[in-house]
């Protein structure tokens, strides 16, 4: 990850080329600094002795971003803050006229009231300066504010970088960019390091594009001398150099990070990563942050005449994402700014940096068996522990699990100079990795770090076995070769070769603390350095001068002799552990026992594998590859190298075995494949006989003496054996073929010939000798050139389409013998054209391939490719995607895509772009001309492509409704032509017509628009296509069974509303119908409703006296011409409500009475006049239609007083005149009883008819054969059909059950349009049927009414289309069901019940039987004997039989609805068997004679004759089925009698009743009356 250097170099060398001048300027300063230095000493001693001065020294941080400095030696305690202002102002106009930067900077407002002082603790002074707040001897920082309001945070030339003379001497090696950034965060993890237990050690990198950022958690640094961030930036005054001696000795792995030796790390790494730096501390003791800026431009400035190197710097508060990530307060970030790197790959960085700082991250001996993480690293908000890359993870990954081979060396060295020791430590730690599978380990390790981009360029040979840590920290460029005692490549004698093997699997890690000093960039130990040389030379017997070395091993002293040893063995013991080298085999192995020539085979044990295929550090290794071994590679190969062929592998022992050798079986060249190593398996016996072939180690391999050789090479080898047999094979030509008397020969070599090419009769095959060149070929036969022998020769002819990816195709197969013709021998003629005419007919690559048989000959291919003749056959469309064509009239279609093909039906290009004509034929002969279309060719002419084809035609009509037909696309000049299979559809919606246009009359309120068609067309006339769904929306009508707004058009091109528009507008309406195609309205039709008026037909007089009655007021409802409407009829059986009410503020609500219109006409008997005299209102309005209403006015007149014959009544105060008026009432009262009398009797001599005829029907009965029908017949008390409970149900006028079982009448379920009655399936109680009458009963009354009329509904979907609410949360009566039901005349009050099928979870157990009726095998219960209790009938889930209708996902109802509604319910006979198997009822259990008992222990008590039942299926014969009905009708009339006679006979008591009250009343009054008048008399 190297940077260009060419900026750095820029700083680099103007800092070299300055260093003599600065380092001279620094001379006479420091000769002056000596003198004045000498002037204080002076002072001193002038002063007394035991009193030393005190100096306080400030920098002043200006407003105007500018700072100076004062000194105060022995100031009194206090003084006078505007004394103290004077001075820094002089301090400042000096400075300023000696900068022209300071000049160009604001003016200082030295007058302002609000001029103060802040120092770092925020303490402000505005009146005096007390220098005990001061430490004397120090530099303290005060910054000053003039009151101007401006905040600067950056002040020049704030730190003071001037380095000493003698680091100037000295500067670092050139950087890369890791090695730059590692030098910074070398930095930062020293500090971090000296962190408390409890602080936070995190060093945190992010790499943005316009900055790098390095922040650490460390103790951080403020402007005290001490601990001053000047430091950082100062070269040479780094104190972390100090801590050097820190870093030796201790205990490995040496993670004591106390790198800094140099003392110019910082500056010079962050001027190399970017032109800016700013670096921002905190102290844990400072409330402040201080920052220091390090600019390029302005120290390469100011090394020229200046003394000195100042830089900006400044102070400010922390941030608050500082302060999250340092809870502990004290920190230091490093910004660089405007980075030269800028494409940086952060993932390589991530895992480079986790390399250089591993221990750090990831630590295993800091904490016995725990990996402990001693920093906290995070590049880019990613902790380094979280990634799996790296060279040192994955070289952990894939070592082997076996001990490692650890030593410990102690160096100490007595350097020439002063008589001092140096001391240095370090650990040695040899890992294994083994080879697996045939395969390095190492190689494994190469691959992945080339995987993720972090490739060395290192191979197998030249990978660095030895890797070097100093105190934690990676050395990147120590990669040094194998140590002395590693490298066993030169060993010899026993196990050599293995040894030499495994010593390359071996690497060692170096762990030295910091007693060994690295080069100046950190990448490397010193070179020259003696404890460097030392180490490099560990395991050599002669040891470095002035260098003590000692080796220690598991605590036991070494020398370098027993070092190899142990070492030795220390691999060995590795190999046998984990090396698989006996597991490289990638064939199922042959098991061989018992050699004999184990020699022969280069083999030691009884027992080898025979492998095939061998793979070898990830290289495969097969049977038959050419090798080449070369010269000394091993013992036997000595002077030449030896070129063979692969035979076999053998692998010593059995599977599993470990540490066995293998060998490697070859056939020399000069050996023929019979003489070769013969391996023979029969049944049981299996032997290797090695014959003529070659046994060669397998370390041939592994040391790269064994190549693979390609075809030349082999060919090379080959070449004096060829010369001795046949070379090369040959066609002769149809010159020399004209020698020999035959007529014709195939064309030259990759001719290209047109189809329908005439093949020779014959063509001629020669073999030629390995002399024969083509440049010393004679033009005539020549039979020198002709090999003679007795070979059999073959020919295969395939072929190739050469425009499709395909195999070769065999054509067909020949062999042939030599045969003579003029003398010339060795001749192989073929016969071709004679067999073949139609050879060369198809276009492609046709390859004629000769061999000689049982020969090495090679095999000779002759080529000929054909093209497509020009000769045009037909066109035909490409694709099948276009099948059919769709064309839509007045649009342009899709396009589609034509080929050419010749006379033999090959694929050829168009010549150019064709004039085409195009028609569109339909089988009626109907010819549609296509007006427009475009046509082009591709680049390579192969495709002609049409486009944009339209056509416009008004007969679409008469192929509908598949508009089937032939597009024909033909040249106007050529024969030929295509056609296509389309479909021309019709254009889009464009207009509407109605059928009939116009109605002809007014509709009426709840009357259906009986015939109305809408015929939908294109914008040429054509009726639009089936299936289009357009937007129907409807001002005064509902729509019968949809209240969907969509629609589609039917096959005839017509939306069909006849019978679908019910009218729900009043009378005297304008109701309209809109169509909408796509938001716009594309038709809209109005309609009016016949007007209609309430009158009275009856004289209603103008003055009615108080107290009195308007009687027999008759109503009549007439149309525009005063014709009665006798359709205002009001029939509850046919759901025709029309009503009239009569509505008053002196009637009460309750006191409101409907009366029914009859034919036209309603009659109120009588109504009330009110005691109080004025005007009387009432309103008469219809029920239904408010808009028929009438308003009457009576005047009230007072009650003429009564007169006496003689005497005038002394009752003044008028209750003569209330006895007259009970008298009147009365008399009303008893007329009232008198006609409710009459009816009552009249319904119960209809009763006593109705008895008598069912008496008679019951006697007939008895004469009919004795049949379980008739029984069941003669035990019915009720009528419990289909058809009964579906009239009472409509009866419950207002509730939704009524409205379905209405909705179903008129539209069955099943084939229902009805948007709201989707997914509807019924009403419960006419789901299923039960076998008796008193099964239906007990059941419906253990459900009750309402789970009897519960609206069952498939899916939740359902639901919503049933019902929906407004914002409010009141129903929307306009919707759904309610709408419905207001279309019926009818409304629905109050809740009810709808059971979602789609909620209810199935019955998941076995069944009985198959089928859709199949019954639940629930569990019978079962008494202590096994018998089932007495009376018990069965589970009442099985003994309903349900409707045919299964739930969305196809469960019947019987294992959703009814089980979810009976569950394990039982059924028993009566209640008595209830009670005798009480305890064998888990759940709940009926009676037929009415016994409940529920769950948990509830008991239903009383008797309920419950009104709706389940339907009772009676399988009757047609005699009983006549007697069914005759039995209906009179049950339907004995019914209406009973409960008509119950409504009279209760107006009948309530008349009574009030006769009573009011005769009850009267005596009083009357007895008081006749006193008072007695009285009056007696008085007068």
């Amino acid at each position: 990850m190297s940077v260009p250097f060419s900026d750095f170099h820029g700083f680099y060398s103007v800092l070299l080329i300055s260093k003599s001048h600065l380092f001279s300027s620094l001379l006479n300063m420091e000769g002056i600094m000596i003198v004045r230095r000498k002037a204080c000493e002076r002072v001193l001693e002038e002063d007394d002795g035991d009193v030393e001065t005190k100096v306080y020294r400030f920098k002043i941080l200006l407003p105007n971003g500018t700072s100076v400095e004062l000194t105060f030696r022995d100031p009194q305690r206090e003084i006078a803050f505007g004394e103290f202002i004077e001075r820094v102002k002089d301090e400042y106009n000096v400075a300023k006229r000696q900068s022209e930067s300071m000049r160009k900077k604001r003016t200082i407002n030295w007058n302002g009231e609000r001029l103060y002082l802040e120092d770092a603790n925020d303490r402000k002074m505005s009146t005096r300066i007390d220098f005990g707040y001061f430490k004397p001897h120090k530099r303290h920082i005060l910054r000053l504010h003039d009151g101007t309001g401006e905040i600067v945070n950056t002040f020049e030339n704030m730190w003071d970088l001037t380095p000493d003379t003698d680091w100037l001497l000295e500067l670092p090696e050139e950087y890369t960019f890791e090695t730059a950034l590692a030098d910074l965060i070398d930095n930062s993890l020293q500090a971090v390091w000296l962190n408390g237990e409890n602080d936070r050690r995190l060093i945190s990198v992010d790499i943005l594009m316009d900055r790098i950022s390095i922040f650490d958690t460390g103790i951080g640094m403020d402007s005290t001398e001490e601990n001053s961030i000047a430091k950082w930036g100062k070269m040479g005054a780094s104190l972390h150099r100090l801590s050097k001696i820190k870093g030796i000795g201790d205990k490995p792995p040496y993670l004591m990070p106390f790198f800094g030796m140099f003392g110019y790390g910082g500056p010079i790494a962050s001027m190399h990563l970017g032109r800016h730096a700013v670096v921002s501390s905190k102290t844990k003791e400072s409330n402040k942050v201080y920052t220091l800026h390090l600019e390029r431009e302005a120290l390469l400035g100011s090394t020229g005449s200046e003394l000195t190197w100042r830089t900006k710097g400044g102070m400010r508060n922390p941030y608050e994402e500082e302060s999250r990530k340092s809870p502990h307060g004290s920190f230091t970030k490093v910004e660089i700014l405007k980075p030269k790197v800028k494409e940086l790959d952060v993932f390589k960085l991530q895992c480079r940096l986790k390399d250089i700082y591993f221990p750090y991250i990831q630590c295993d001996e800091l904490s016995e068996g725990k990996t402990t993480t001693p920093v906290e690293f995070q590049v880019d908000n990613t902790d380094l522990a979280e990634i799996d890359g790296g060279e040192v993870a994955i070289t952990n990954l894939l070592s082997c699990n076996g001990p490692a081979f650890t030593i410990k060396l102690h160096f100490s060295f007595r350097s020439p100079g002063p008589k001092t020791i140096q001391v240095a430590n370090a650990r040695l730690k040899c890992i294994y990795f083994p080879i697996v599978q045939g395969k390095e380990n190492i190689e494994n390790i190469l691959a992945r770090l080339k995987d993720e981009g972090c490739e060395t360029g290192e191979n197998f040979e030249s990978f660095s076995r030895v890797s070097i840590r100093r105190l934690g920290r990676l050395l990147p460029d120590a990669r040094w070769p194998l140590l002395p005692f590693m490298d066993l490549r030169q060993k010899k004698g026993e196990k050599s070769q293995l040894l030499k093997r495994c010593c390359l699997r071996a690497k060692c890690f170096i762990e030295t603390d910091g007693g060994f000093n690295p080069t100046t960039s950190k990448t490397d130990l010193a070179r020259h350095s003696p404890l460097t040389i030392a180490l490099k030379n560990i395991g050599r017997r002669t040891q470095e001068k002035d260098v003590s070395v000692e080796i220690y091993r598991n605590g036991k002293l070494l020398t370098p002799l027993q070092l190899e040893k142990e070492y030795q063995d220390w691999l060995l013991q590795m190999h046998d552990h984990y090396d698989e080298e006996t597991g490289a085999g990638g064939d199922q192995p042959v098991l061989v026992a018992g050699l004999r020539n184990k020699k022969a085979l280069g083999i030691s044990q009884d027992v080898v594998r025979v492998h095939k295929i061998l793979k070898r550090r990830g290289v495969s290794w097969t049977q038959g590859q050419k090798i080449k071994i070369l010269k000394g590679a091993c013992a036997g190969v000595y002077k030449n190298n030896i070129y063979a062929t692969l035979e076999y592998f053998l692998i010593e022992g059995f599977e599993g075995d470990a540490g066995g050798e293998a060998r490697i079986i070859c056939r020399p060249i000069n050996v023929a494949d019979g003489n070769g190593c013969l391996l023979s398996v029969n049944d049981e016996n299996v032997s290797l006989d090695i014959q003529s072939s070659l046994s060669v180690p397998i370390g041939v391999i592994d040391s790269g003496k064994c190549l693979v050789v390609d075809d030349t090479s082999w060919e090379c080898q080959l070449e004096k054996e060829r010369q001795k047999t046949p070379s090369a094979i040959n066609l002769l030509s149809a010159k020399h073929c004209k020698e020999l008397g035959i007529d014709g020969a195939l064309p030259i070599d990759d001719a290209t010939v047109y189809a329908g090419l005439t093949p020779p009769n014959e063509i001629v095959a020669v073999v030629r000798p390995a002399s024969f060149t083509t440049s010393s070929a004679s033009k005539y036969l020549d039979q020198k050139d002709i090999m003679k022998h007795n070979l059999s020769m073959s020919m295969n002819i395939s072929f190739k389409d050469y425009k499709k990816n395909s195999e070769d195709t065999h054509l067909q197969s020949k062999c042939v013998r030599p045969s003579s013709r003029k003398g010339f021998d060795g001749l192989y003629i073929f016969l071709l054209g004679s067999k073949s005419p139609n050879l060369f007919e198809k276009a492609g690559v046709y390859k004629f391939s000769f061999s000689l048989i049982d020969s090495n000959c090679k095999s000779y291919e002759k080529r000929l490719v054909v093209v497509g003749s020009p000769k045009v056959g037909k066109w035909e469309l490409l694709g099948d995607e276009l099948s059919p064509y769709r064309i839509s009239v007045g649009l342009s279609s899709q396009p589609f895509s034509i080929a050419c093909y010749d006379i033999f039906h090959n694929r050829i290009p168009f010549c150019s772009v064709p004039d085409l004509m195009i028609k569109i034929c339909t089988m009626d002969g109907l010819l549609i001309d296509v007006p427009k279309m475009k046509a082009e060719l591709s680049l390579d002419k192969m495709i002609l492509k049409i486009k944009d084809v339209m056509t416009i035609s008004d007969q679409l009509d008469l192929i509908r409704p598949n508009y089937d037909a032939s597009l024909l696309i033909c040249p106007k000049t050529e024969s030929a032509s295509v056609s296509i299979p389309c479909q021309v559809m019709p254009g889009n919606l464009c207009r509407i017509t109605a059928h009939p246009p116009k109605l002809g009359y007014k509709l009426l309120p709840g009357s259906t628009i009986k015939q109305l068609k809408l015929e939908v067309f294109d914008k040429y006339g054509n009726h639009v296509i089936q299936g289009l769904e357009v937007q129907i929306k409807v001002d005064g009508f509902c729509i019968q069974g949809q209240v969907d707004s969509k629609h589609k058009v039917n096959d005839q091109g017509c939306i069909d509303l006849g019978g679908l528009l019910t009218v729900t507008a009043g009378f005297g309406k304008t109701v309209s119908l809109s169509v909408l195609s796509e938001n716009e309205v594309v038709f809209q039709q109005d309609f009016e409703t016949e007007e209609r008026q309430l009158r009275v037909a009856s004289r209603v007089p103008d003055h009615c006296t108080a107290g009195s009655k308007l009687e027999n007021l008759v109503f009549e409802v007439v149309n525009s011409k005063g014709v009665t409407d006798r359709t205002i009829h009001d029939d509850e059986q046919f759901g025709q409500y029309h009503t009239l009410t009569l509505k008053s503020d002196y009637f009460k609500a309750e006191d409101t009475i409907r009366y029914a219109f009859v034919q036209g006409c309603c009659v109120v008997p009588s109504i009330a006049i009110p005691q109080i005299e004025g005007p009387f209102h009432f309103i008469a309005c219809h029920s239904r239609y408010t808009e028929l209403h009438l308003s009457i006015q009576v005047l009230v007149n007072r009650a003429p007083k009564g007169e006496s014959d003689e005497i005038e009544s002394p009752c003044s105060n008028g209750k003569m005149l209330l006895l007259q008026h009970t008298a009147s009432l009365k008399k009303g009262l008893w007329d009232e009883l008198e006609e409710y009398g009459e009816r009552i009797g009249k319904y119960e001599d209809m009763r006593k008819i109705l008895d008598s005829r069912k008496e008679s029907i019951e006697q007939g009965m008895s004469l009919l054969p004795a049949s379980p029908q008739l029984d069941l017949l003669k035990s019915l008390d009720r009528l419990f059909t289909e058809e009964e409970m579906i009239k009472r149900i409509k009866k419950r006028a207002h509730s939704a059950a009524a409205v379905i079982c209405s909705v179903s009448q008129e539209f069955p379920i099943e084939n229902s349009q009805i948007h709201c009655m989707g997914d509807v399936i019924g009403v419960v109680a006419l789901l299923g049927k039960v076998g008796t009458n008193a099964l239906s009963r007990i059941l419906a009354e253990f459900l009750g009414e309402e789970q009897m009329l519960a609206v069952v509904c498939k899916s939740l979907a359902a639901t919503d289309n049933l019902e929906k609410h407004a914002q409010n949360g009141e129903v929307d009566l306009e919707y759904g069901l309610h709408a419905r039901a207001a279309a019926l005349g009818k409304s629905i009050n109050g809740r009810f019940l709808v059971l979602c099928l789609e909620g209810v979870r199935p019955y998941s157990g076995q069944f009985k039987d198959a089928g859709p009726q199949r019954k639940l095998a629930l569990p019978d219960p079962l008494l202590p004997t096994g018998n089932t209790p007495a009376g018990f009938m069965g589970y009442a889930v099985n003994m309903i039989d349900p409707d045919l209708e299964t739930s969305a996902a196809g469960h019947p109802l019987r294992e959703t609805l009814f089980y979810r509604l009976f569950g394990e319910l039982q059924v028993y006979d009566t209640r008595e068997h209830i009670k005798e198997a009480l305890a064998y009822i888990k759940h709940s259990a009926v009676s037929l004679d009415g016994g409940i008992l529920r769950e948990n222990g509830a008991i239903s008590l009383g008797y309920c004759n419950p009104e709706i039942c389940f339907p009772v299926d009676m399988q009757l014969s047609p005699e009983n089925k006549m007697v069914l009905k005759h039995l209906q009708q009179v049950y339907h009339h004995i019914e209406d009698v009973d409960r008509n006679h119950e409504k009279v006979l209760k107006k009948f008591n309530k008349t009574k009743k009030k006769l009573q009250e009011l005769m009850d009343l009267d005596e009083p009054q009357l007895k008081n009356y006749y006193l008072e008048y007695h009285s009056n008399l007696k008085n007068s």
